[in-house]
Parts: structure tokens; sequence; C-alpha cells
């Protein structure tokens, strides 16, 4: 009987709480449904990880929402943002405090997850809508900002005082925008040109030395994380999967994610090596393991 509780057990950690087991051989890179089909709105986004586990994605219900899911699904309206805000990509920093890109108010807007008390870090008229967002080492964010209907794009910076600085206008339509694990570089990717950029970060927190990462010839893009090895995750909008690319922008693998339209992802789990993918034909999150870890799990652990 002992026997048998001890591999129901096993059995349940490794579903129920997605974490390694001795008794079982976890299956990497295969795509399984976290939320209910339709617990989102098609406006579902985000999404980001805090260090209890927990995902937080933008427009669970009804739009205006940040939803909070549990490692095991449950989920719930965490805040409703005021307004008119309606959130898209949504950061941590080390502190724990939750950024979020709010792109109908051309704001970034911080909240405080013990009160729940939603603030303006910064607002800037000259951004078209911003939309996903990035986090340096040192708390200073950047932010893509594209022009969907010109397919044009602009890229800003927001330093932890709430001052922003316009760091390049002249690009596509910038999208996915990630730091990379040592924080020296600024990955951005452009949707409807398909071309994946890479900046030098400088000292002043400013960019340079812009060069081509990688072009697809097909699909588009959404967001993007990276991992401890400097690994590139990157959601491919109408394709239905997330790719890999190496720093050197070879692509390592393609991930089915069960939908055909992948808005953006984040690292999280016990152990930073779950992959949580918004999915917008089901307006639900899909999880997948992976062998590394998250880059910004690792730069927050405690």
């Amino acid at each position: 009987m002992r026997k048998l509780i001890a591999l129901a057990a096993a059995v349940f950690a490794v579903y129920a709480g997605g974490c390694q087991s001795s008794a079982f051989t976890e299956e990497l890179y295969l795509a399984m449904p976290l939320t209910a089909t339709n617990s989102f709105t098609a406006g579902i986004e985000g999404p980001a990880s805090d260090r209890a586990g927990n995902i937080f994605a933008v427009n669970f219900a009804k739009q205006q929402t940040i939803g909070r899911t549990t490692p095991t699904g449950q989920s719930e309206v965490f805040v409703m943002l005021p307004n008119d805000s309606v959130g898209n990509g949504i950061r941590f920093d080390r502190a724990g405090r939750m950024y979020v890109a709010d792109y109908v108010g051309h704001n970034v807007l911080r909240i405080d997850p013990a009160t729940r008390a939603v603030e303006v870090l910064a607002h800037e008229p000259m951004m078209n809508q911003p939309n996903d967002l990035a986090i340096a080492p040192n708390g200073t964010l950047y932010a893509s900002d594209p022009n969907w209907g010109a397919k044009t794009g602009q890229l800003w910076r927001i330093d932890p005082d709430g001052t922003t600085t316009r760091l390049a206008t002249d690009m596509g339509t910038t999208n996915g925008v990630e730091v990379s694990q040592e924080g020296k570089r600024l990955y951005v990717n452009e949707s409807v040109q398909r071309n994946v950029w890479v900046f030098d970060i400088q000292p002043d927190g400013g960019v340079a030395n812009k060069r081509l990462l990688r072009q697809f010839p097909d699909h588009g893009f959404d967001g993007m994380r990276c991992d401890a090895a400097g690994n590139l995750y990157i959601t491919r909008y109408g394709k239905g999967t997330v790719v890999v690319l190496s720093p050197a922008g070879e692509v390592l693998r393609e991930i089915d994610v069960l939908g055909a339209r992948p808005s953006n992802l984040c690292f999280g789990g016990p152990d930073g090596r779950t992959v949580y993918v918004t999915e917008v034909e089901h307006r639900r999150l899909v999880q997948f393991r992976v062998e590394t870890p998250g880059a910004a799990w690792t730069r927050c652990e405690r």
C-alpha cells in the first residue's frame, strides 16, 4: 500500500506541479494546456511569473484585467486596470514589482503585488502603443513600440525613475524585446518584416551596433525571452510554434504550442524550466518543460 501511495504522489507531482520526479522522466518541449479554453479574451498577452510560481497574463475573463494563474492552472482576476488602460507585456523587477505596458494609455504602469495599487511609472505621448517590455539586471526597462498601420516602429528606454528616452525611430513593426542573460545585448524583432535584431547595450543604457541576428521567410513574430544559456525563445504568430535560436542566430528547435497564434511567453515553475505561452487561438495558457531555466528567472532567484 505504501508503494502505491508513493507512486500516486510522484504522478501528482509531475502533472500538478510540473516538477521533475525521480520516479519518472519528464518529456521536454511537449506543450500541454494549463488553463481552460476561452478563459482569457483574444487580447491574452503578458505573461510573467513571480517568485511563488504564479503566472500573470493580461485580459483574463475580460479586457483590462490582469489574471493570476497558479502552476496547477487555477486563475483569478488579480487587478483591474484603471480608466481605459489595457495591458500587453508584463515584467517583474528584482524587488517583485510588476511593470505593464499600457498600449491604450501610452503608459508603463507599475503595480505593487502586495497592495495591488496601480501607478503610472512613465507616460509618453510620443509612443505609438507600448507593446512588449524587457528588463535589464539594473532595473532599466526597454519597450517596443509598433505602428501597425504604417508598418514601422520605435524603441524606448524607461529608467527606474520613469524617465523615457527614445532609442530608435527607423525600425519596422517592433514587437518582441528582450535583454540577454548577461545584460549586454538587446534583442528586438519586427513582426511584419520578420527580422530579429540585436544591439549592444551601452554603459548609459543606450544601444549601439545594430545588426541582424536572423530573418525568417514566413510567419510573424511576437514575444521573446532568453534562457540562462543565452538562447532566444520567440513566438511565431501564425505558425503556432516557439522557435529557439542560439546566440549566433542558429535555429536549435521549434516547438508546437497547440494553437496558430502564440503571442508571448515567459519562464517560470519551481526551477525556472517551465515555459508558459499565451495562446490566442484558444484563449488560454499553454506550458512546456525545457532543459535550461530562463535568464530573468535566474537573475531574480533568491
